[in-house]
C-alpha cells in the first residue's frame, strides 16, 4: 500500500473511534470562534478579524439587533437601541437597505464590536457540543431521545419563537410586529441543538458500531 494509502486508512480508522470527539471540537469551534472576532477588532487587528467575519456571513444573517457585543456599552442591543445608536434603521422602503447594513456593521468604540454569529446561532451549536459531551458520559446507557420528545422539545419552541418573528415582519406583514429577544433566542436555539445533539448521536454510534453476527454451528464431519 503506498503511503498516502496508508495515511488514509488510518485516519480513516482514527476517525472511526474519535468521531464523538471530534464533532464535538467542530461544534464547539464554530460556536465559540465568533467570539475572537470582536476582540481582533478592538485590538486593532481588523485584517485577522475579517477572517472570521466574512465566512461566518456565509452562513448567518448576522443582523447587529441579533447578536452579542463586547467592549461596549451593552452586551445586547434589542432593535431600536440599536437602530438608535448605529444610525442604521430598516423602516419603509429602506428595509431591505436596512437590513444588508444591520448585516454588515460590525460595531464601534461607543457599542463595541459585534461576535460573528448570532445569538440564536451560538446557542443551538454551543448546545450541540455540550450535548455532545454529555452524550460522552452516559454513552453506554443512553437512548436516542424520542422523536416526539424531539418535535415537542426542540422543534416547535424554536419554530414558533423564529416563524412569528419572520411572518410578522416585512415582506410578510401577516401577524402583529414582534421581534424576539436574546433570552428567547438563547432558550429556543439551546433546546433545538441540545435535542439534535440527543437525537443524531445515539443514532450515529449505533450505526457506528459493527454488525455483529451470530456465530455458525460447526458441522461434525462424519467418519
Amino acid at each position: 500500500m503506498r503511503p498516502i494509502g496508508k495515511f488514509l486508512a488510518r485516519l480513516s480508522g482514527w476517525l472511526e473511534r474519535h468521531w464523538l470527539a471530534t464533532l464535538v471540537a467542530i461544534l464547539l469551534t464554530y460556536g465559540l470562534l465568533p467570539f475572537a472576532a470582536p476582540v481582533l477588532k478592538w485590538l486593532g487587528l481588523d485584517g485577522a478579524a475579517q477572517l472570521i467575519y466574512q465566512p461566518y456571513k456565509l452562513t448567518c444573517h448576522t443582523y447587529g439587533f441579533r447578536s452579542f457585543f463586547l467592549f461596549g456599552e451593552r452586551f445586547v442591543y434589542d432593535r431600536e437601541t440599536f437602530e438608535q445608536l448605529s444610525g442604521i434603521s430598516a423602516g419603509g422602503s429602506q428595509y431591505a437597505l436596512g437590513l444588508l447594513r444591520a448585516r454588515d456593521f460590525q460595531g464601534n468604540p461607543r457599542m463595541g464590536y459585534k461576535v460573528a454569529l448570532c445569538q440564536r446561532d451560538i446557542a443551538i451549536y454551543v448546545s450541540m457540543g455540550l450535548g455532545g459531551i454529555a452524550y460522552s458520559l452516559a454513552r453506554r446507557r443512553a437512548r436516542p431521545m424520542p422523536f416526539w420528545l424531539f418535535v415537542a422539545l426542540g422543534v416547535l419552541p424554536i419554530g414558533l419563537d423564529g416563524f412569528s418573528q419572520l411572518l410578522s415582519q416585512p415582506p410578510f406583514g401577516l401577524l402583529p410586529y414582534r421581534e424576539s429577544n436574546w433570552i428567547l433566542r438563547l432558550i429556543t436555539g439551546g433546546l433545538f441543538g441540545f435535542s439534535v445533539a440527543w437525537l443524531i448521536f445515539p443514532l450515529i454510534d449505533g450505526a457506528a458500531q459493527p454488525v455483529q453476527r451470530p456465530a455458525q454451528p460447526v458441522a461434525k464431519r462424519s467418519l
